[in-house]
């Protein structure tokens, strides 16, 4: 089997991972190699994402480390038995590797938090707004907007799967001139309609929300995993987005949401369901920008 020229974002975790365990246990590549019949080149090919792993041998190389995690372990051979293969495959002719590893990380995840400040989530998106984003970034020609917003609605399929969201949404978002005042108008009334959905949670953050210098400037989503330690960061960059696994990148994603969260004012939700008609909440802030529309 020859070796993969360029790795999904899910096979080098994979391989970061299990770099991470060897580390630990104060194995050499060499030493840990042997306790599963792999020799040194091949753990580095596997630890870099760049071949794969039998789940026995997974296994073999885990308890060399003494991990003693079965929800990590196994969480680690699900990620190995995965293809790859999925509805976005279709479209690694038209999109970019990143928004492959995207879709993938998407539809593997538990559930998906997000911040956005200037634009509604992807996920959330009209198909009518995403059109007239895309039509703004002039791709090549009306063929690849058709393509780019194809690609993103087919990715909004969690939503339908019933994976759980929770997405905060600056007020800036919603006032943002990158679409007509009409598309806005149905969009912010999608916002309504999805947040009904029971495993759906939107928040939206005021101009004069209580937050610090520290809150993160640019969006990101936390991909949350069964097991923890495999959650995904994924931090949105006009030039280069990134994938973030660490630890300490989980915790202060972690964090920075918690903030923004408890910023937010409380969800949308149908009157039934507020908890005051005189408190501040997302829906009154939805409906005074519906008025000024």
């Amino acid at each position: 089997m020859g070796l993969r020229a360029n790795p999904t974002q899910r096979q080098r975790r994979l391989g970061e991972e299990l770099r991470k365990l060897r580390e630990a246990s104060g194995l050499s590549a060499t030493e840990a190699g042997a306790h599963a019949g792999l020799g040194r080149a091949h753990m580095s090919h596997i630890e870099t994402g760049r071949t794969a792993i039998p789940e026995e041998k997974l296994r073999a190389l885990a308890k060399a480390y003494g991990c003693t995690s079965h929800p990590l372990v196994e969480g680690l051979c699900e990620m190995s038995r995965a293809t790859g293969r999925g509805w976005w495959s279709a479209y690694k002719d038209s999109h970019n590797a990143r928004a492959l590893d995207l879709a993938e990380l998407e539809a593997g995840a538990a559930a998906h938090r997000s911040f956005q400040w200037m634009y509604v989530p992807g996920l959330l998106q009209t198909a009518d707004y995403m059109r007239c984003l895309f039509e703004g970034g002039q791709p090549d020609g009306p063929g690849a907007i058709a393509k780019y917003a194809e690609f993103r609605q087919r990715r909004q399929q969690v939503l339908t799967d019933g994976q759980p969201l929770h997405a905060i949404v600056h007020e800036a978002a919603l006032l943002m001139k990158f679409v007509p005042d009409d598309v806005m108008r149905r969009q912010i009334e999608h916002l309504v309609k999805v947040a009904e959905l029971p495993h759906v949670r939107i928040q939206l953050l005021p101009f004069k929300a209580d937050i610090n210098s520290a809150t993160p400037g640019t969006p990101f989503t936390i991909l949350d995993s069964r097991v923890p330690e495999l959650s995904t960061v994924y931090v949105e960059h006009p030039v280069s987005s990134v994938f973030l696994g660490d630890r300490e990148h989980l915790d202060q994603y972690d964090s920075a949401f918690e903030h923004l969260s408890a910023a937010a004012l409380p969800p949308i939700a149908l009157r039934g369901e507020r908890e005051s008609h005189t408190k501040r909440d997302s829906l009154q802030l939805i409906q005074h920008l519906l008025y000024t529309l």
